[in-house]
């Protein structure tokens, strides 16, 4: 019997193909090997291009923020952990002891919590004002302010930041102008045409579009900015998993489909349920009784996006009547999703908040959001409406 071919360990070469693969391979390795001490220098000191250590960055990653930066119209961004992972290397990245940040005032729950708690504590000052009055926000401006933090879209009231005129004014005081773009995504607006010089994503939501996969991504106007932002994820272990990234480049292939339906659909069922008993009020950009409505036609080209915020009537057995009745919508702290999802603010995003403090940004008990999915829209409709009904019986 022949004896059986000896090799070292990880030694063994990969297979030659004169074809290649049409998926992206997955590329899970933590480390690479360098020809030689000299071959490691060149890498490190920017005369050749490669892979040392997995958190310094690895393939599927680079190939998911290409992908993402040719949507955003960017170049240099970079993929994290998490779309929170994303914000923190903003912050971190650009902001010292004895900075200010002002962040609109309806800001993601947990970026909301970093400007209360986090922030604070590492001598970074901070403070919130309105992004749809650029008024307020340059009389919340200090001396020390570096940066504006916004999103376009706010998480969950919908309200549309005027980011043209925020855009000019951070450019005329030259402070950084962050601007988190999930809810509306590069398909409905693409923050660095308006001026922005930082735009953020949680890939988690609609760009990977499957609930499958924590990521975040981040990229600057300038290189500079970019190369601080980058070297404080590295530091600070915000490492993407190559298999998220994997899953998630395979989610933007579906990406316009995606979101091109669910936009359609959450259109339609705004004007469904707003008229229905026991409503209180529709939130969506594209009706006309938004109040940013004008505002959204303009910025976001008449898209409204896959967002349906309303509020109903009554308190907690109400809203635990409406979540029991929509018994084929998840009830879940997420959006983006390919299926339509329910969430709750009071519960979720802004739990941490006083009453006090939801009740002053319009997010009383009964509000609800919705992440509107590709399903038939009938289904939708005759889904909620018998779920409000509920509410309203309760």
């Amino acid at each position: 019997m022949a004896d059986t071919p000896k090799t070292l360990v990880r030694r063994t070469p990969w297979p030659v193909s004169s074809s290649r693969a049409v998926v992206t391979p997955l590329q899970p390795s933590v480390v690479y090997a360098s020809a030689s001490p000299d071959a490691l220098d060149d890498q490190y000191e920017g005369r050749a291009q490669g892979y040392t250590y997995a958190r310094e960055g690895h393939p599927n990653a680079d190939v998911l923020a290409q992908k993402i930066d040719g949507m955003e119209g960017a170049s240099g961004g970079f993929i994290l952990g998490s779309g929170m992972a994303a914000v923190t290397a903003a912050m971190l990245g650009c902001l010292k002891s004895g900075d200010h940040v002002l962040g609109g005032d309806q800001l993601y729950g947990r970026s909301m919590r970093m400007m209360a708690n986090e922030l604070p504590r590492l001598g970074i000052e901070t403070s919130l004002a309105d992004p749809t009055d650029v008024a307020a926000m340059a009389a919340a401006l200090r001396p020390n302010t570096r940066m504006i933090l916004i999103e376009v879209v706010s998480n969950p009231t919908l309200r549309v930041a005027d980011l043209t005129g925020i855009a000019a004014l951070a450019r005329d005081r030259g402070i950084l102008l962050a601007v988190d773009n999930t809810f509306t995504t590069p398909r409905g607006v693409r923050p660095f045409d308006h001026g922005a010089d930082i735009v953020i994503h949680s890939v988690t939501k609609l760009l990977a579009g499957h609930s499958d996969v924590t990521l975040g991504y981040v990229a600057a106007r300038d290189p500079e900015v970019g190369a601080e932002m980058l070297g404080t994820s590295v530091t600070l272990g915000l490492t993407p998993s190559p298999f998220d990234c994997w899953l998630a480049e395979r989610g933007l292939y579906s990406f316009e489909l995606r979101y091109d339906r669910a936009e359609e659909n959450a259109a339609a069922l705004a004007d469904a349920i707003a008229p229905l008993p026991g409503v209180k009020r529709v939130l969506y950009p594209m009706r006309s009784d938004h109040p940013d409505h004008n505002r959204a036609v303009h910025l976001l080209n008449g898209r409204g996006g896959a967002m349906v915020t309303f509020e109903i009537e009554g308190g907690r057995t109400q809203t635990n009547a409406l979540v029991q009745a929509a018994e084929n919508i998840a009830f879940a702290p997420t959006l983006g999703d390919i299926g339509t999802t329910l969430s709750h603010p009071a519960t979720s995003s802004h739990r941490a908040l006083s009453p006090e403090r939801r009740a002053a940004l319009g997010l009383g008990e009964g509000v609800f959001r919705v992440s509107v999915g590709v399903e038939p829209i009938d289904l939708l409709i005759e889904e909620f409406t018998k779920a409000i009904s509920a509410a309203k019986h309760a």
